[in-house]
This record gives C-alpha cells, sequence and structure tokens, in this order.
C-alpha cells in the first residue's frame, strides 16, 4: 500500500462538505454595545464641560447652582437626609450635582450604544442633535418638574447657554460611538429592514393606535407555529391565535360601550405603543430583518393614529350626534391595515 503525500490534500466528499459548519457574521452584542456607549457619552459629557466652563471663563458668568438644587430636591422627596453637618452636606451637595450630570451623560451615551448594537444607524448630522435633545432633557426635565426653575421663562441667552454645550455633547458622543463601532460593525453585515418592512410596520402601528389589539391579532393570524422568532411563533400557534381573536374581539364590543376612558389616557395610549412596537418588531422578525427600527415605526405611528382616530371620532359625533359611525369606520381601517402591515410579502 503506497503510503499518502501529507503535502496532497484529502479529497472531501459533497455529503462532508455540506455537514461543515458554515461561518456566520459576528452576533451584535448589547452589552458591548452599552460600555462602548458609556465610554462615549463619557468624551460627551467631557467636552460639554469642557464648552461650559469656556463660556464661563468669557462672559464671566458663575457656575449654575441648579444640579445642587435638584439633588436637594430629590433627597427631600426621597426623604434622605444627607450625613454631617451643615458645611459638610453643603459639600456634599456640591459633589452629588455635578456626579448627577456626569451620570445623565454617560447613561444617555449607554442608551446610544445599545439601540446601536441593535441596528439603529444614522448619521452624526442627524444622531448628533438627537443625542444633544436627549441629554439637554436628561438635565432640564428635573429642572422643571422639580421647581427649580422653569425653562418657559428663559431668556434667548439662557438657551443658547444651555443648548450649545448639549449640541457639542451630542456631537461628541455620536461621532465617538461611530468611531468605537466600526471595526466590529465592519465583521458583521445585518439584514436591515427594507423599505417594504417599514411600511408594514408604519401599518401594524396604525392598525394598534385605532385598536390596541388589531396588529397583533393580525400577526397571529398571518403566523405559524415554528415561525422566525418567538412572538410570531407564539402568535402564530393554535393558543396564541385563540387568545389574541378573542381579546380583539372583545375590544371591538368595549370600544363602543361609553364608559370604556379614553384612549389618549396614558395607560390606554402606553398599551397601544407598546402592542404597536410589539407587532412591527415580530412581523419584521419572522420575515428576517432586524426588528429595532420597525418597532420604533410601529409604536410612533401607533401615537399619530390613536390621536387621530380619537379626533375623527369627535368630528363624527358632532356631525351624526354618535362617534358609533365613526367607530365601525374605524374598525374596518383597523383590519385592513393589520392585514396590509402582516400579510407575508410574495416570494
Amino acid at each position: 500500500m503506497t503510503p499518502r503525500d501529507p503535502h496532497i490534500a484529502t479529497p472531501v466528499s459533497p455529503a462532508r462538505v455540506s455537514a461543515l459548519p458554515l461561518s456566520t457574521p459576528a452576533s451584535p452584542s448589547v452589552w458591548r454595545g452599552l460600555l462602548r456607549g458609556a465610554a462615549a457619552g463619557a468624551a460627551g459629557t467631557t467636552a460639554l464641560n469642557a464648552v461650559t466652563y469656556l463660556d464661563m471663563a468669557l462672559r464671566g458668568r458663575p457656575a449654575s447652582g441648579a444640579p445642587e438644587q435638584v439633588v436637594q430636591r430629590l433627597a427631600g422627596k426621597a426623604g434622605v437626609d444627607l450625613p454631617g453637618g451643615r458645611k459638610e452636606r453643603a459639600n456634599r451637595v456640591a459633589g452629588l450635582g455635578p456626579l448627577a450630570g456626569i451620570a445623565a451623560g454617560v447613561g444617555v451615551g449607554a442608551l446610544a450604544g445599545v439601540l446601536r448594537s441593535a441596528g439603529v444607524r444614522v448619521p452624526t448630522p442627524v444622531g448628533g442633535p438627537l443625542l444633544g435633545v436627549a441629554a439637554m432633557a436628561a438635565s432640564d426635565v428635573p429642572l422643571g418638574a422639580l421647581g427649580v426653575s422653569d425653562p418657559r421663562t428663559w431668556s434667548a441667552t439662557d438657551w443658547v447657554s444651555d443648548a450649545l454645550p448639549h449640541l457639542v455633547y451630542g456631537l461628541t458622543t455620536h461621532a465617538t460611538l461611530t468611531a468605537a463601532s466600526a471595526a466590529e460593525e465592519e465583521r458583521r453585515t445585518p439584514v436591515r429592514a427594507p423599505a417594504s418592512t417599514l411600511l408594514r410596520a408604519a401599518a401594524l402601528g396604525a392598525a394598534s393606535g385605532s385598536r390596541s389589539t388589531a396588529g397583533v391579532t393580525a400577526v397571529a393570524l398571518t403566523s405559524a407555529r415554528g415561525d422566525r422568532g418567538r412572538v410570531a411563533s407564539g402568535l402564530g400557534s393554535t393558543t396564541g391565535t385563540t387568545v389574541s381573536g378573542v381579546l380583539a374581539l372583545g375590544e371591538l364590543v368595549a370600544d363602543k360601550l361609553p364608559f370604556v376612558p379614553s384612549r389618549l389616557g396614558a395607560p390606554a395610549l402606553g398599551g397601544r405603543v407598546l402592542l404597536g412596537g410589539t407587532s412591527a418588531a415580530a412581523e419584521a422578525r419572522r420575515d428576517g430583518h432586524d426588528p429595532v427600527l420597525p418597532a420604533l415605526v410601529g409604536a410612533a405611528v401607533a401615537v399619530g393614529a390613536a390621536v387621530l382616530g380619537s379626533r375623527l371620532r369627535g368630528v363624527a359625533a358632532e356631525r351624526f350626534g354618535s362617534d358609533k359611525p365613526g367607530a365601525f369606520l374605524e374598525d374596518g381601517a383597523a383590519a385592513v391595515l393589520g392585514w396590509l402591515g402582516a400579510r407575508r410579502p410574495a416570494a
């Protein structure tokens, strides 16, 4: 028997080739995205502080005492007494105020990192200002909510002094996050949701805004057990289809009752937003696309559809003396929108 030459490759049968594991692109890591986002947020916070201190040096203005007042108000509402004498407590508040600002900056960056790892991509000229607005809201909303300051009374100079550092924060955070994520993103090719999937997400969101269960029921009726994605697979099961169908029928009846609270109340509107985003994400995942952006589209459209539907019902009540005609028209619109959003795309 002739010995095999070690330099000659051994032939591999087609059956063995098909059994070999195929390489897959690296999957995104939410944990790594959170850490990268937190680091980017820290960089953005440093830039924000630098612009703020530069403004103080140029205009000779004092540092803002608002962060310390926020800490004091929060401690008071929580019933927490800071330890130490009067001087020590003042020193602790002086330290906790800036720390709260740093935590807000790092937290907004961490959230941006999680969204990016989930597939949300926006260019820096758009994403930077959005992050700036988010950071600005994180600092200004508590001021108004706690009665420390009323942004509605601010002058134009006050707004510029607040907006400019936060804009620098957003641009710095977004650019840093993009640069930090570039290496991993080059190694993987996520399947982004095409425009048709986003349109279906909008239809499901509109259906959910009209009737909260319409979107998930439509997904249940067009899905089957074993479909891609746990939500679509669960809804497509016999139990999922039955439960969603019963809930949808119950909502059709309850919607016409006079004592049912407004859909624009926080619990009802929150449920429509949640179900609109869930149904859109389930449809996208079922069809093999990234679900994050469709979920955001579905949730956002659900809000608009809920508001629009409530207004149109009011118009119908004024015109016909009852909102029932508008209610039945909305039933039909929700059914059509749900079908358009959940139907499977043609192969």
